[in-house]
């Protein structure tokens, strides 16, 4: 063969060979290219995973932090050593008082450099070390819970237009109570002290409670009430201090009304019982008797009470100078269940049906609270049967609801306990 022949050979396979190695290393960058793109791929799969568990580390990292915080706090809060509350009774020399506690124990003690003595003074609330009842803070002279937690109104909105049936009650009252808060001149000028307390006798449900606050009302008074049995406490003295700040406490509201509802709680007669509640009571008892000796009714203060149970109050709160003046809140008459019975229907929708003179008579024996229930429950009975205005047969499935109540709750009160 001629050697250019045999050039050409060499050359074209040459030629060859390299094509089939350029095709070879193209097919394996194709594979490689294909591997970086999985592994890329793979690559941000685990960077995403990381990631999303990075930031769960932080959030736990961030949990336990808060989590320390409260545990330390909480060891701070057990750890700290916890502060008895006493009361001054005298401040001494060199930085020593005589300090009065919860349970009527009175002792002699030093107080904290940190702390100057001539903010002390006898009556002031203290706080002390448990273990060495140094005086270690001096508290504010907040009012006990109970007496600031009491129903106290600046203006109650009742007026004697909310009540029927009791115009000799509210006369009488209006007289006693209110007079000398609007208008003292008239007593000064005839040279007469007026009632130093009132006491309301009367059933349950009859418009006490009302009673005191309409002549609240009229007088523009601040209305405070509690409830006598919230005077009966646990611990010595305790009851007497609640009293002492009752009465301080309306000195501040003056002009006001103190009401008092449920005075039998407090009041009931001294048998000489010798256990350690009763003579609590008792001490309660002598408190109140002691704040109204002190009590002049001129200083734009009433006070009214009110039970249930007249029979049984001690014969020291009723002498004059006290609870002198008691005024009957009877049951209600025909007259005056038919009022009562238009003023809690005064903003109801009836039927020319409906005749309040009629259900008036019908209820002998109801109270105030009676009437009101029988009017809300004429109405209920109205929407259910989708009235579009109470009916004659809605009051009478009403009036038999209420009649069935008062029969099973008993409520007829024992003859001549309200006398």
């Amino acid at each position: 063969m001629p050697a250019k022949e045999k050039k050409d050979k060499a050359a074209s396979e040459r030629e060859v060979d390299e094509k089939a190695v350029l095709e070879s290393l193209k097919e394996a960058l194709k594979t490689m290219e294909g591997q970086l793109r999985s592994v890329e791929y793979t690559a941000n799969l685990e960077l995403e995973t990381y990631k999303r568990e990075l930031q769960l580390a932080y959030d736990e990292l961030n949990a336990l932090r808060v989590e320390k915080t409260h545990l330390q706090k909480q060891f701070e809060d057990i750890s700290r050593p916890p502060i008895m509350v006493g009361e001054v009774g005298d401040v001494l020399e060199e930085g020593e008082v005589i300090i009065r506690n919860g349970t009527g124990q009175s002792f002699i003690t030093t107080v904290s450099k940190e702390i100057d003595t001539k903010t002390l003074s006898p009556g002031a609330r203290v706080g002390l070390d448990r273990n060495n009842l140094t005086v270690m803070r001096v508290l504010s002279k907040g009012k006990d819970p109970m007496i600031m937690g009491s129903e106290l109104i600046e203006r109650p909105t009742t007026t004697y237009s909310d009540i029927g049936g009791l115009k000799d009650a509210v006369d009488e009252l209006r007289e006693t109570v209110e007079l000398p808060l609007t208008d003292p001149e008239v007593f000064r000028r005839i040279g007469i002290t007026p009632p130093s307390g009132v006491l309301l006798v009367g059933p349950p449900g009859t418009g006490k409670t009302l009673l005191a606050k309409a002549v609240a009302n009229s007088a523009q008074c601040t209305f405070i009430r509690l409830v006598g049995s919230e005077l009966v406490q646990k611990f010595i003295g305790e009851g007497g201090r609640l009293v002492r700040e009752l009465f301080q406490l309306a000195k501040e509201k003056r002009p006001c009304i103190v009401f008092i509802d449920e005075l039998d709680a407090i009041g009931a007669k001294r048998l000489g019982m010798d256990t350690t509640g009763d003579r609590e009571v008792q001490r309660t008892l002598m408190q109140l008797l002691a704040e109204m000796d002190g009590f002049h009714p001129l200083e734009n203060i009433g006070i009214i009470a009110a039970t249930n149970r007249q029979d049984i109050l001690d014969e020291a709160l009723l002498r004059p100078g006290r609870f002198d003046r008691i005024i009957e809140v009877p049951l209600p008459d025909e007259k005056g269940r038919e009022q009562i019975l238009k003023i809690h229907t005064r903003n109801m929708k009836l039927s020319p049906t409906v005749k309040l003179s009629e259900m008036a008579s019908s209820t002998e024996g109801f109270t105030g609270a009676d009437l009101r229930n029988l009017c809300t429950e004429s109405g209920m009975y109205a929407i259910r049967r989708k009235h579009r205005s109470v009916m004659k047969e809605d009051m009478e499935s009403a009036l038999k609801k209420v009649m069935k109540r008062r029969e099973h709750k008993g409520t007829k009160a024992p003859e001549g306990m309200f006398r």
